[in-house]
């Protein structure tokens, strides 16, 4: 197997980096008040989700410092439908993974699975808050706002989504799902989220915008009254500071891990351009990706799987690490049984290269293109094959580090990892 050599290439994207993220924090709430809308003295529900955000655990300290200095009670609870294992201590362990937890949090986080039922959507759905916020004075969220990996529309994952599905628990995930299969995402996020905006027990919430590093970019306060305009509006900025694999095609993607931590699908869809329900390149304006390689599950996903059946192959100690028990349970909550399949695999890196790399109609293994990227979140700097370096001059924001190197492979057959200069260059 002759592989063209690979170049580390940085993608310059514009820095928005936020320096001062607790002092953004603070302006942004005191901006916003959302204290006077809570009697004083009262208790605040803050609910957090379960994805990898970016300094998630200095942006919930600063919302919970905030309301403390408003004399306010404010406990944490976990916003996350069925993630966990759909039980109240593994979503209690997701948020402990984060830096989430009371001591360093400086006050309670509860985690239950009881819910109250707010009553029906025109559609028949009905929508759930956990009893915990319900019982609150108030309820805070904070999310990021940014696309989905299952549909498009001009809301997609953000406050919306996590008012309407996260604070449902797994009662409420699973028969949302279960509407949307029919209805659209889109339609039930927007209706189960005024149902949910009609009991009052919402506050607002605090948008998380990350730019193409993955940086804090901007925290901005939503106002109930507003919420879905503005979710439009954030989703529209976010979705133009997109980072993606910078090539119109490559043959073999190769992505070190994949996990919950990283996207709701394992790997975000619309950087593999990969859909749920098993369609390759459904998404528009998004390189086209013919084989995708799965080296190994992210620390951080709880061994849950979800997003493996995306891949076109991956490794025998990827496969031996899966817990069946939560991918199961995300999946089917999501009815996305095709996201789970179990691709071909084999004992090492080296064999799965061997394996698929006749598969993609290229007679020279030399021509054919190779991107690796260590996950779907960290897509610069990235790996590019030597024989895609006409097009990486002609892009203005690609810049080659260094020499171009071999595909290397240690004594198991593994890859050497060519990334570990991404350090130096990492934003």
């Amino acid at each position: 197997m002759d592989l063209s050599r690979l170049l580390l290439v940085q993608q310059n994207f514009p820095d928005r980096r936020i320096h001062d993220i607790p002092g953004e924090v603070q302006k942004q709430l005191m901006q916003a008040s959302f204290a006077a809308r809570v009697k004083p003295g009262g208790k605040v529900a803050i609910g957090v989700g379960s994805r990898g955000i970016s300094n998630i655990a200095t942006i919930v300290r600063a919302v919970v410092d905030y309301f403390k200095s408003q004399g306010l009670y404010p406990h944490i609870f976990p916003a996350m439908g069925s993630h966990g294992a759909a039980t109240a201590e593994g979503q209690a362990d997701v948020l402990a993974h984060y830096g989430i937890h009371e001591a360093t949090m400086g006050c309670p986080v509860i985690s239950q699975l009881e819910v109250v039922p707010l009553g029906a959507t025109p559609d028949g759905i009905e929508a759930w808050m956990d009893k915990t916020a319900f019982d609150s004075d108030g309820v805070m969220l904070i999310g990021r706002v940014k696309w989905h990996t299952d549909f498009q529309g001009k809301i997609e994952s953000g406050l919306l989504k996590m008012m309407a599905i996260g604070l449902g628990k797994f009662a409420g995930a699973q028969r949302y799902h279960t509407y949307a299969y029919k209805l659209g995402l889109e339609h039930v996020i927007r209706s189960v989220g005024r149902q949910v905006l009609r009991s009052g027990k919402i506050l607002g919430g605090l948008a998380i915008l990350e730019d193409a590093y993955h940086n804090t970019a901007q925290l901005t306060p939503v106002f109930v009254e507003e919420m879905e305009a503005r979710e439009e509006q954030l989703l529209e900025l976010t979705k133009s500071w997109m980072g993606k694999i910078p090539v119109p095609q490559l043959d073999i993607l190769i992505l070190d891990e994949i996990g919950k931590n990283i996207s709701g699908a394992g790997m975000d869809t619309k950087v593999v351009n990969r859909g749920v329900h098993g369609q390759y390149n459904p998404w528009p304006d998004t390189p086209l990706i013919d084989r995708v390689f799965v080296r190994d599950l992210s620390s951080l996903t709880y061994n849950n799987a979800v997003g493996i059946g995306m891949a076109d192959v991956t490794t025998d100690r990827l496969v031996k690490k899966i817990d069946w028990v939560p991918t199961r349970i995300n999946s089917l909550t999501a009815s996305t049984p095709a996201a789970i399949r179990t691709p071909i695999h084999f004992p090492s890196d080296r064999e799965c290269l061997e394996k698929i790399v006749p598969t993609v109609g290229k007679f020279d293994s030399k021509d054919v293109t190779i991107g690796w990227i260590r996950n779907t979140l960290e897509i610069s700097p990235l790996l590019l094959s030597e024989n895609l370096m006409d097009l990486i001059r002609q892009n203005p924001i690609l810049e080659v580090i260094g020499d171009a190197r071999d595909i290397e492979f240690d004594s198991d057959g593994n890859l050497v990892d060519l990334l570990e200069a991404r350090q130096a260059v990492s934003h």
